[in-house]
């Protein structure tokens, strides 16, 4: 199948479509606000078709494209409508035309990205506006001084060297296979540009304090004085309940005393108003929202060290997600397609989520929160390519789980630039994500995926934020330290830990059950899973004896959180609850609320 637009075409013959597919068009693709925390009424969203073309990554200036693209889906995706790797050899090249509304002439111009993949270079109207690099995070500059009258052109050139730098990548590849899928490319998050006073609100953080029944808000302006003054109005559906002002560069503390707390049982949202004022005048202003909840670890009533929300002990029953789509790849087809998944997590009896390998756009925390859905955030690996022996032979096979992780070289992370690159971005996705009220752990490593000097990164993102609790080692290789002791169990039956060390237990990985479900696959007659299964009815009955008879015991024994591999078949890896097009659910859902409901609610 074939959809034209102004000499531009998606075929869709051959791919695997998800039930949004078709119901993209250029019109109205993505155009959802973006950052639901930081709301400002005027916007322009500049997705849509831009020119594109791929050149040699030597080249720096073109004179002609290649065609159109559909902004925001990554160039090898179907909905980019150009399904095209990009190699590292080469650069892949955007442009379009915008207008600015006479009522911008005198504000400043900010230029929003949600996210590009890996190397961001950006010119306004020739003129060189900015360079950013890591594929993940939100980033902005500054466009006034370029802005020429009514009719403006933007060009970005992207260089994406996938797993050939060394970068953080996450799961992409050049060559795709097994646990490893399709690199993405490019712009995959919308871009948008706001209009901003001469004094603005650029950032701030809500830190909320339920112990002291008070918000912490500390908000930072661009172009602010002593003279000016920040505001915050906090309203409860609609009714306000208590406000607060503090001069430039103050913290303002707001007191809740009947606060609503935040929980998967009743995801209480707050409405906040943020404004920045000189002279009694309103000069800019901000909403936002944020939830009353504390993540933190103590002991229950007889003693085991539990993970606890709101000063009570929860088990945290949770799915590992990676955010693939098999039409758009990185990005979902439509915002109704993310909130969907969302959605069929909490349908599903899960109360947690664990955001594997991948950074969301902002409108997906924005639906954990608004459903209550606990999220475990994974930072996104990289290093050196993946290390058979060190990452599947010895642990899996040898039983080896712990490897002191400053031998660089072992691990991937040789590269001094490589290893800071890490520590950079990290920091972007705490900044970035810090206010998001859903999130309740920081996931530093994964499986030894370009492990290094984790107890070092542990101790430091521990002081940079103490809301949350931190996993410095999902899977391998422990280093014996932090708060959690964090084991991957498959291929045999589920079992205590050693080595525990007085921390809170979590299989933070099992299951991986896989059923392929023939007209839904990816590569009919490829799959990769942990253990196959012929029927829905045999996934079903092992699925039930998992929870009840390996899962359910070892709760009583200490552990805190499990995590179900996982939701959705990836490419090939056909373990998911659900097949990679979302259409079919490989197990009765109530069967599965019910038993998954009785496992998240198991701690008195």
């Amino acid at each position: 199948m074939k959809r034209s637009n102004n000499e531009f075409f998606i075929n869709f013959e051959g791919t695997l479509c998800t039930k949004w597919t078709r119901e993209v068009t250029s019109e109205n693709v993505h155009n959802e606000y973006p950052r639901p925390q930081m709301v400002r009424k005027n916007w322009l969203n500049l997705n849509g078709l831009w020119d594109y073309a791929i050149r040699q990554k030597e080249e720096s200036k073109i004179s002609s494209y290649d065609g159109k693209i559909l902004v925001p889906f990554p160039v090898e995706s179907t909905l980019s409508g150009v399904k095209k790797p990009l190699t590292p050899e080469q650069k892949l090249w955007y442009r379009r035309y915008f207008e600015i509304p006479d009522s911008w002439r005198e504000k400043r111009l900010l230029l929003h990205f949600g996210a590009v993949d890996w190397k961001a270079e950006i010119w306004i109207n020739g003129c060189f506006a900015g360079m950013h690099t890591g594929g993940f995070y939100p980033f902005t500059f500054e466009i006034s001084e370029f802005i020429n009258g009514k009719e403006n052109e933007i060009v970005v050139a992207v260089w994406d060297p996938t797993d050939t730098y060394g970068q953080e990548r996450g799961k992409q590849v050049l060559n795709p296979s097994g646990l490893f899928y399709t690199a993405i490319s490019g712009i995959w998050q919308t871009v948008w540009i706001e209009p901003v006073p001469n004094a603005y609100i650029k950032t701030f953080k809500i830190t909320p304090d339920i112990d002291k029944k008070k918000v912490v808000i500390f908000a930072e302006a661009d172009g602010m004085n002593e003279n000016m003054e920040t505001e915050a109005s906090v309203f409860e559906e609609g009714v306000p309940v208590n406000s607060g002002k503090c001069r430039y560069g103050g913290s303002l503390e707001i007191p809740l005393w009947n606060m609503k707390l935040w929980s998967p049982d009743n995801p209480f949202l707050y409405n906040l108003t943020l404004r920045l004022i000189s002279n009694g005048e309103v000069i800019d202003e901000v909403e936002s929202y944020f939830g009353m909840r504390k993540f933190s670890i103590g002991r229950d009533e007889k003693g085991v060290k539990r993970l606890f929300l709101n000063n009570k002990p929860v088990f945290f029953n949770g799915v590992l997600d990676q955010g693939y789509w098999p039409d758009g790849l990185y990005t979902a087809p439509t915002d109704e397609a993310l909130e969907s998944d969302v959605k069929m997590i909490k349908n599903m009896g899960f109360n947690m989520v664990r955001k594997h390998i991948k950074v969301e756009p902002a409108r997906w925390y924005y639906h954990c929160d608004r459903h209550g859905l606990v999220v475990w955030q994974d930072m996104i690996n990289g290093g050196s390519k993946w290390n058979v022996f060190y990452q599947v032979v010895l642990p899996y096979f040898s039983g080896v789980m712990k490897i002191k992780d400053n031998k660089y070289r072992v691990l991937g992370r040789d590269n001094k630039s490589n290893r800071d690159n890490f520590r950079k971005e990290l920091k972007e996705m705490v900044d970035s994500l810090y206010n998001v009220p859903s999130i309740g752990m920081w996931v530093v490593f994964n499986e030894a995926w370009g492990q290094f000097d984790a107890e070092e990164i542990y101790n430091w993102l521990k002081g940079y934020d103490q809301t949350r609790i931190t996993d410095h080692a999902s899977g391998w290789y422990d280093q014996e330290i932090g708060e959690l002791k964090s084991v991957h169990i498959y291929f045999r039956k589920l079992s205590m830990p050693k080595r525990i060390k007085d921390r809170v237990v979590v299989i933070s990985e099992y299951g991986g059950y896989s059923l392929p479900v023939q007209g839904h696959l990816w590569q009919p007659g490829k799959g990769f899973g942990y253990k196959t299964f012929n029927t829905a009815n045999e996934l079903q009955k092992a699925y039930e004896s998992l929870i009840r008879e390996q899962v359910r015991p070892l709760v009583d024994k200490g552990v805190s959180a499990v995590v179900y591999t996982q939701l959705t078949d990836v490419e090939t890896e056909i373990n998911g609850l659900m097949t990679y097009d979302r259409e079919v659910v490989k197990m009765d859902i109530s069967f599965l609320n019910s038993l998954n409901k009785e496992l998240s609610d198991c701690l008195p």
